[in-house]
């Protein structure tokens, strides 16, 4: 919860809006993807970590898995495709975890791997 009492609900909220990722299909809904993705996966919290049984971790407001997106140095087999340590997703400045989380929609044709 830093990061709402550091910035305010409006200003994330317009922070998580800036540019979603274009999606295939029509638009089904006007409250953009990043606000419904952040609120169940971590509350908006910019430290939350997720331990999985595969020995990775889910890390940040996206809850970005560092078996494909970033580096923790204790995940077997990541590849880190954001090019970037995971403790880039723990802090408050979300401006790296929306780029990472646009990239992951757009290779993964949607937000299916959350």
């Amino acid at each position: 919860m830093k990061l709402l009492q550091l910035l305010g609900l409006p200003l994330l909220l317009v922070l998580l809006t800036a540019a979603p990722p274009r999606l295939p299909g029509p638009r089904r809904s006007p409250v953009p993807a990043g606000v419904c993705l952040a609120r169940p996966k971590s509350c908006y919290n910019t430290q939350a970590i997720d331990r999985n049984k595969d020995g990775s971790s889910d890390c940040g407001i996206f809850q970005i898995n560092s078996k494909y997106w970033c580096y923790d140095g204790r995940t077997p087999g990541a590849s880190n495709g954001c090019h970037m340590p995971c403790s880039k997703l723990l802090d408050n400045n979300i401006a790296d975890d929306i780029r990472c989380a646009k990239l992951n929609a757009r290779k993964a044709r949607g937000l299916m791997p959350w």
